[in-house]
């Protein structure tokens, strides 16, 4: 995987950096089966692989569909919103290449819906926190550090696939 390019503006850069850490997710799902995805992989977490991805998915329409452009959730959050425990635990129920789609899709919604704003400062349509609207900034940088954290619990997951632990 290439590194983000070494001297680009601060938009092109938070945005290099998150679509690395975005292509770090896809790739764990490479040559992954549906049972390995839902296994619970180590005693310490009942995160899965699966339950991973399909959190992120729900992360990039969480911040940049519902709350920056203020857009309804698209499927398959219409019904469960900000219920954060259903993606984890829905995912055991998913194959590894309906993951990959929605994540994928997710993804590509969060471009479009950040390409549309060109300053970094551009309020959300939507408070977070109940508080205030955040910046485009914040959310990019929200997402990089969210997607870094999960590529970290993704690589243990899959360490422990490949030496064949189950808890």
């Amino acid at each position: 995987m290439d590194h983000p390019h070494l001297h680009p503006p601060e938009r092109a850069t938070l945005e290099q950096f998150l679509d690395q850490h975005r292509a770090m997710v896809l790739a764990a799902l490479d040559d992954l089966g549906d049972e390995t995805a839902a296994a619970r992989l180590l005693p310490a977490t009942e995160m899965t692989i699966g339950g991973i991805v399909k959190h992120l998915a729900h992360m990039e329409d969480l911040w940049f569909t519902r709350r920056l452009l203020g857009d309804a959730y698209p499927a398959p959050w219409e019904r469960t919103g900000d219920d954060e425990t259903w993606a984890w635990e829905s995912a055991r129920d998913d194959s590894v290449e309906a993951l990959r789609a929605l994540y994928a899709a997710a993804c590509e919604r969060s471009r479009v819906a950040v390409a549309r704003f060109d300053d970094l400062d551009r309020r959300a349509a939507l408070p977070s926190f109940g508080k205030a609207p955040v910046s485009l900034r914040w959310m990019l940088v929200q997402m990089i550090r969210e997607t870094a954290q999960h590529c970290g619990h993704l690589d243990l997951l899959l360490d422990a696939a490949r030496s064949g632990s189950r808890s």
